[in-house]
């Protein structure tokens, strides 16, 4: 197989892991009609292996397509926005900070660190134009639980994935370093 069908192939098993992680494990968050889900540890994963740019859109179609399937039609845009902002950004810290093996984990930290900052201000930003500030502001601390599950998860999955021949192989095609 050539390495840009592997790639293809791989960002949509990233994608639909994305999509299957959200809505797998579901807290509801009172008041706010969210809820609360482990698919930010893949969408940090997603910009860490396949790059910025491949990880923006297996990380925003994954998310946005939990959000389709779960009935949250109008966060559909918005999730793919911010996701696959989230994805981007975190690729893109990987890519440049990432020279050795603990720099490599504190970039996989700071993109979990980026996620709880873009989720919980995308969806305010967001969430003061559809409903209120009170109403936005109540889903703040949720994002950022969430942001730190996935913080979380991500660090501990990552030297896994890493462990996988392909997946090492993809990162090392996408000039991610090792």
């Amino acid at each position: 197989m050539n390495s840009n069908l592997k790639k293809v192939v791989t960002a949509a098993l990233m994608a639909a892991f994305a999509c299957t992680a959200t809505m797998a494990i579901r807290i509801p968050t009172p008041g706010t009609g969210g809820y609360i889900h482990p698919g930010d540890a893949i969408v940090i994963l997603s910009g860490v292996i396949l790059g910025p740019s491949w990880g923006l859109l297996a990380a925003g179609i994954g998310s946005a397509m939990a959000d389709l399937m779960g009935g949250y039609f109008i966060y559909v845009p918005i999730t793919f926005a911010i996701k696959g902002a989230v994805a981007f950004v975190a690729g893109s810290i990987y890519r440049n900070m990432g020279k050795t093996p603990r720099s490599r984990y504190i970039a996989v930290i700071l993109g979990g660190i980026a996620d709880m900052i873009l989720v919980a201000a995308g969806y305010f930003l967001c969430e003061c134009a559809l409903y209120s500030v009170p109403a936005a502001a109540a889903s703040v601390p949720a994002n950022i639980i969430q942001g730190i599950g996935g913080l979380v998860i991500g660090v501990t999955l990552y030297p896994i994935l890493l462990a996988i021949p392909d997946i090492r192989r993809i990162m090392q095609r996408a000039k991610v370093q090792l």
